[in-house]
């Protein structure tokens, strides 16, 4: 396999910038000449997913579910995504002639003659190698479009939150469509699927229509930490040219400027939060260690191998950790300490230990710890 298809497809998922416009206009139309269908008449272009979605709630929607866009708080966007797509005459959703069908032709074909064991494997070593880190992106970017919706709970917000999850549920991924391309690509297969390919190289989400079609902008920032989570510290870890924007850390949502709240931080205020991800936000930037130290907490169990704490937190889960000693020195002669969280159900060292190491207790017995 070629190293270059990789970091190709890898870098397509995660790219960030300006859209090549013309090359994704161009691969669109050779989608749409793919499925038998004349070439949409008029392309818009939508900085975000989140106005693409809004605009295909206009586009594909009726007074009413324009009222619940507005009536949830979204008077503005409304409005200028209106702009956009002033006098648009877009006809049916095409979805399924341009991506769906040949999509699901070429991959019954290629099952079918590999079998289930050798697609498995090319599975492995393309989509499966990327799957996890795009989609969990997808699947934020479809929240935070849903959560635009203000009026959390009353009728109006809970039909604007479903209309926009809809929404996105009839884009076709652009981008995040990579994982899928590079094991079409690895087969030989992509020529069937080169439009939604050439798109997916050049440019973000899309809806395809019968006489338009939507293209979204690539977000302008993207801060994953090494895992592939979104994360960041100092401002939003996804960012699109509009404004729309998720922030995180180590992968869970937070608040806008939530970071910014935790310089005067206490054990306190930790205990005292309600929301169980931001509790757990708050736990990692505060420190287990000095979490533990500070609300004089007593070790579960110890044994050679580590120390087991457990805290127990209110409406959650309780955290277990085990503390070990790093048995290689830093440089400066000192021997760092970690804590590791292990699952809630562990009532040993050993038994934390070794299920960092996917062993149960009874099969870890190392000859050397490292």
């Amino acid at each position: 396999m070629s190293t270059v298809m990789v970091e190709d497809w890898r870098a397509v998922a995660f790219a960030t910038g300006a859209a090549e416009r013309e090359r994704a206009e161009a691969g669109v139309r050779a989608a749409y000449e793919a499925a038998g269908l004349r070439g949409p008449q008029r392309v818009v272009w939508a900085p975000s997913p989140a106005a693409g979605a809004i605009a295909a709630v206009l586009l594909g929607g009726d007074g009413q579910d324009v009222q619940a866009l507005r009536d949830a708080g979204l008077g503005d966007a409304v409005a200028e995504v209106a702009s956009l797509v002033a006098d648009v005459d877009a006809g049916r959703s095409v979805r399924d002639e341009v991506r769906t069908r040949p999509w699901e032709a070429v991959r019954a074909a290629a099952h079918a003659e590999l079998g289930p064991q050798e697609w498995a494997r090319v599975w492995a070593r393309t989509t499966g190698s990327s799957w996890d880190a795009v989609n969990g992106l997808v699947t934020r970017i479809r929240q935070g479009i849903g959560e635009m919706a203000g009026a959390q709970g009353e009728e109006r917000g809970a039909q604007a939150e479903r209309l926009l999850r809809g929404a996105t549920l009839d884009a076709v991924l652009g981008q995040h469509d990579a994982p899928w391309l590079w094991l079409f690509e690895e087969l030989g297969r992509l020529g069937e699927l080169a439009g939604p390919a050439e798109v997916a190289r050049a440019a973000g989400w899309w809806w395809p229509y019968e006489n338009a079609v939507i293209i979204c902008e690539r977000p302008s920032e993207l801060h994953r930490d090494e895992p592939g989570r979104l994360h960041r510290g100092d401002g939003p870890a996804l960012a699109f040219p509009d404004g729309f924007a998720l922030h995180a850390w180590r992968g869970m949502p937070i608040p806008p400027g939530f970071i910014d709240t935790l310089g005067t931080l206490t054990a306190a205020d930790i205990r005292a939060e309600d929301n169980a991800e931001l509790r757990r936000v708050m736990l990692e930037y505060y420190g287990y260690d000095r979490y533990l130290n500070e609300i004089g907490a007593k070790p579960v169990h110890r044994d050679e191998t580590g120390v087991l704490w457990r805290i127990d937190l209110p409406d959650d889960e309780p955290v277990v950790m085990v503390e070990v000693v790093n048995s290689t020195p830093e440089p400066d002669g000192t021997y760092r300490t970690y804590h590791l969280r292990v699952p809630p159900h562990t009532r040993t060292a050993r038994e934390g230990v070794a299920w960092t190491f996917g062993l149960t207790e009874d099969e870890y017995r190392p000859q050397k710890e490292t």
